[in-house]
């Protein structure tokens, strides 16, 4: 039989089942769905109940141990003196840092090796035909997964999303899913890793006849303001006992609940068998995704079956949901990034996936204030360097408005000369494509994800790597393409005109990648001027981009200034990822350090000068910084440079009231318009530097200075830098009110050493006593410098240029949270927020 469709409009209004609510809870409580119960239910925030499917969070309610444990997998093995544990958990972060560690530099000195994981949880009886699966959205490393005792499976790959049917081997009671994670073969990393159970997890509960995991994809055609069109492409397997006819409807849902089109169709399917159902939607005046406006919208899949032979009435078997944003994004080797249309430059940060004094067991909310941050900046690309992410930030990707250049593998058959064989060159051959189909499966609907990346600096882009490197990207891109036709693939290529015979991308493996993806591209003779411009006239046919390159960091750097003029005002270089937006652990040059410290935010999110050197060409709103803070520990009159970062017209500094002159730079210059001698007005503003900073040679003395911003004359930024007095007090703020109870929600708050008026102290490192009371967890406190490699779960620090920061993770139960800090020979201070149920 064939597919049999039928398109009807959008007039329907239905309200999108969201939270367990509607029909699904009443199929629970009639026995329809086999309710899973357990610790994990209760606090599950991201339940999801829809009609035929229980989708709960499995993150609660496991027992840890570290070390090898002989028969830990049994059901009846003793675990009463394991660690309970919520997930993500990720036991590296714990400590203590050590430079005997087989982690090493790399990794970030921290203890690796074996961890084992146990969850008891309840299954009713009256199973027919139902399934359940559990999801793991990631660990770290050489998991092998048993549920009663049956071993499920075994991923070496610490990054990749995966599941296992577990109906088979249920039970009528309690049920036992035993999980040993081996990091012990070390180093395997170039940064940190962490180790465990450090991504979420899920159990799912359906029919026989349900959508696939990951099972829909959909295809924006075409994308704009008059009209949408969608090809969607939806696997419904059926795992019965006999053939049944399935009918499937796809609603496409705006973020309101309203049902905008609707599209239906059928198939008989054969027991054991699936069909890929291919449906087309039309939109009229859709609601668009863009970087500005990541309007968001939901493909609801609704299943329904006839469950007798005597065609008895339709009965729902399955809903999924399925998170997209309708848009276009096309790479143009000419025009760049192209979303519905329009050109857009990808202003892009490279990211590690760890969080900084939380490891890689990364709270939601960490994400949302790091990128909250990094939106501020004006960034508006993230590149994944160098994995797949965790699921939730992807959607935080989705929500907030990012573009992502989305990253598998740091390493394919060749290893890597900074890392033993212990890397995933070891794995490679048997896994990646597995691992690949897994990562493109569960993330081809994101619409922030607008290419791919198989790789990074990977050795087996030249000759002395592997000289058939190219076969290994075309095998690639041969799974990348045939999982997701609509993106194109690179490589982040760290050798693209090496001169060292042998050591050079080829032209072959160049020949293969679908965008020439440069890392550092200035580094090699000529291009250390002429960039990518070097390969126009040979690859002038593939688009370009900035994979990775420097970034302005605490120093001035006028290459990262040069290369990003380079890249503003050529259009067929879609952009850039400088590395890197967040510092982070690992990839740490010596014991004394803990991590690489070359982002624009440090490790506690603070801003960095370099910071405010991509605000000022990335925005638009009026901003003037100056840098660096006028505590000077240098004699009266020595010459200190002052440096601004802005995007007005012109600059004017002051020090103590006194003017030392105005200052401006054009960028791009300006030239005349419409006639000969006829300039816009900006023209008329002054030009000192050719560089996109301005300096000044200050004779130092204490006091303000006052930097004034001016647009057309205007004034439309000011800021000021003053001398501070001694350490006075301690200062708190904390960015939340309110936070949920739900055992996940997080409250950042931040202590600042202040002098006697409010200001806080640039040089202060004096020793803080966090004390915490209320229904939170104090995750740990940090300073953001690299060198100090102190415990981050005590309760003491010392502060770094006069700040801390600690996190907070919410409990299940309601109520005030109190925060105080304490100081030696400075006044204390106290902070309330709420955990709301």
């Amino acid at each position: 039989m064939t597919d049999q469709t039928v398109a009807t409009g959008g007039a329907t209004r239905r309200q999108l089942l969201r939270g367990g609510a509607g029909l699904g809870m009443g199929l629970l409580a009639a026995g329809v769905i086999p309710e899973i119960t357990g610790s994990s239910v209760a606090h599950a925030a991201d339940d999801a109940t829809q009609e035929g499917r229980h989708r709960a969070t499995f993150d609660f309610g496991w027992r840890f141990v570290r070390g090898d444990q002989d028969g830990a997998q049994d059901p009846a093995f003793d675990d009463a003196g394991w660690q309970d544990v919520d997930l993500p958990h990720d036991w590296s972060i714990e400590g203590p840092l050590s430079a005997g560690e087989p982690s090493g530099g790399p990794g970030g000195w921290v203890p690796t090796g074996i961890g084992w994981y146990r969850k008891r949880f309840t299954v009713p009886s009256g199973r027919a035909g139902r399934r359940f699966v559990i999801d793991f959205d990631g660990v770290y490393q050489r998991s092998t997964v048993w549920i009663n005792g049956h071993e499920l499976g075994h991923r070496p790959y610490g990054y990749v999303p995966f599941a296992y049917d577990l109906t088979p081997h249920l039970i009528d009671g309690d049920n036992v899913i035993a999980v040993r994670v081996d990091n012990s073969r070390q180093p395997n990393s170039r940064w940190y890793s962490g180790s465990g159970i450090y991504r979420h997890t899920w159990l799912t509960a359906m029919h026989d006849v349900h959508v696939g995991q990951w099972g829909t994809q959909v295809i924006v055609e075409e994308a704009a303001a008059e009209a949408a069109t969608l090809q969607i492409r939806t696997r419904v397997q059926n795992e019965g006992t006999r053939p049944l006819q399935v009918f499937l409807q796809t609603d496409l849902v705006d973020a309101e609940g309203r049902t905008v089109e609707t599209v239906e169709s059928s198939k008989t399917i054969p027991h054991g068998k699936e069909h890929t159902f291919r449906q087309q939607i039309d939109v009229d005046d859709p609601a668009l995704w863009t970087v500005d406006d990541p309007v968001m919208h939901t493909i609801k899949s609704t299943v329904r079956t006839r469950p007798g032979p005597d065609g008895e009435a339709l009965g729902v078997a399955d809903v999924y949901l399925t998170p997209i944003g309708i848009r276009t994004a096309v790479l143009d080797a000419d025009r760049g990034l192209l979303i519905n249309g329009q050109q857009v430059k990808m202003n892009g940060v490279n990211l590690h996936h760890d969080g900084g004094l939380v490891g890689a067991a990364v709270p939601e909310g960490v994400w949302v204030r790091r990128l909250g941050l990094l939106k501020e900046m004006g960034c508006n690309a993230i590149r994944t360097g160098h994995t797949p992410f965790a699921t939730e930030v992807l959607d935080l990707f989705d929500r907030m408005g990012f573009l992502v250049m989305n990253e598998v593998f740091d390493e394919w058959k060749a290893p890597k000369p900074q890392v033993t064989p212990n890397g995933y060159s070891a794995y490679f051959e048997e896994w990646f494509e597995r691992d690949v189909v897994n990562v493109v499966h569960r993330d081809r609907n994101h619409p922030s994800v607008v290419m791919w990346s198989a790789g990074n600096e990977v050795a087996d882009q030249s000759p002395e790597g592997d000289p058939n490197g190219h076969v290994t990207l075309r095998r690639l891109n041969e799974v990348f393409h045939r999982e997701d036709p609509t993106r194109l693939v690179t490589v982040g290529c760290d050798r693209m005109g090496h001169e060292r015979p042998g050591a050079a991308t080829t032209d072959e493996f160049i020949a293969e990648m679908d965008i020439v993806g440069y890392n550092y591209c200035n580094r090699w003779r000529n291009r250390a001027h002429l960039y990518m411009e070097v390969d126009r006239e040979k690859w002038g046919h593939k688009p370009m981009v900035g994979s990775e390159s420097s970034s302005m960091t605490t120093n001035h750097s006028l290459d990262v200034e040069n290369q990003y003029k380079f890249i503003s005002t050529r259009d067929y270089a879609s952009g850039d990822f400088m590395w890197t937006g967040v510092d982070y652990l690992g990839e740490a040059s010596s014991p004394n350090s803990r991590g690489f410290g070359g982002g624009v935010l440090n490790l506690c999110g603070f801003k960095k000068n370099g910071y405010h050197f991509y605000q000022s060409q990335w925005t638009e709103e009026p901003m003037v910084y100056l840098f660096p803070h006028w505590n000077q520990n240098v004699p009266a009159g020595r010459l200190v440079s002052v440096r601004c970062f802005t995007n007005c017209d012109s600059v004017e500094l002051f020090l103590n009231g006194r003017s030392l002159g105005v200052k401006g730079y054009w960028h791009p210059a300006i030239g005349m318009i419409e006639s000969y001698g006829n300039y816009p007005p900006e023209r008329n503003t002054p030009r000192t530097t050719s560089d996109l900073s301005l300096v000044w040679d200050v004779p130092y003395e204490p006091g303000t200075l006052r930097a004034v911003g001016r647009k057309l004359n205007n004034i439309a930024a000011t800021t000021e830098l003053t001398t501070t007095s001694t350490p006075a007090a301690v200062r708190l703020t904390v960015d939340r009110d309110e936070i949920a109870a739900d055992r996940r929600d997080v409250a950042h708050v931040v202590a600042e050493i202040v002098d006697a008026n409010g200001l806080v102290v640039p040089t202060a490192s004096n020793r803080v006593t966090w004390s915490v009371s209320g229904p939170v967890t104090y995750l740990g406190s940090d300073n953001g410098n690299m060198s100090d490699r102190q415990d981050y779960r005590l309760a003491e620090r010392n502060a770094f240029q006069g700040r801390l920061l600690a996190i907070l993770r919410a409990q299940d139960e309601p109520g005030e949270v109190t925060v105080s800090v304490t100081a030696p020979g400075l006044a204390g201070a106290t902070a309330q927020f709420l955990v709301a149920g």
